[in-house]
């Protein structure tokens, strides 16, 4: 699938209806800008499609080389690996690869960071 008709997609502006949890209107042209950025402004990046649940929406998660992650939703799986697709990066189903070490990392230190700045006030 080309970059225009995955965006496209994801923007709403196909024959397939979208679902109500994905961006609208301008929050889906930001969310396209801001993966396109992302991507193109880190290293090693690779995307992991969420499935939806009980509470969230489908989504695409991006995760560069250093741990440093992304999400945003997307109105259905297809569509998320086809936004990733047509971002030129590596794409997972998180269901069965889980989530990278280097994510939690990232994660954990971010958190040691945040304690480390309050503790200094």
């Amino acid at each position: 699938m080309s970059l225009r008709s995955a965006m496209d997609r994801l923007l709403g502006r196909s024959a397939t209806p979208s679902s109500a949890a994905a961006p609208s209107g301008g929050g889906r042209a930001a969310a396209v800008t801001h993966l396109q950025e992302f991507v193109g402004s880190r290293v090693g990046v690779e995307a992991y499609v969420e499935p939806p649940n009980a509470q969230t929406p489908a989504t695409v998660l991006l995760v560069a080389t250093t741990g440093e992650w992304t999400r945003r939703r997307v109105p259905d799986e297809r569509t998320g690996f086809d936004v990733a697709r047509s971002l030129g990066v590596p794409v997972y189903n998180v269901r069965f690869t889980g989530y990278p070490q280097r994510m939690r990392d990232w994660n954990s230190a971010q958190r040691a960071e945040r304690r480390r700045s309050q503790g200094s006030r």
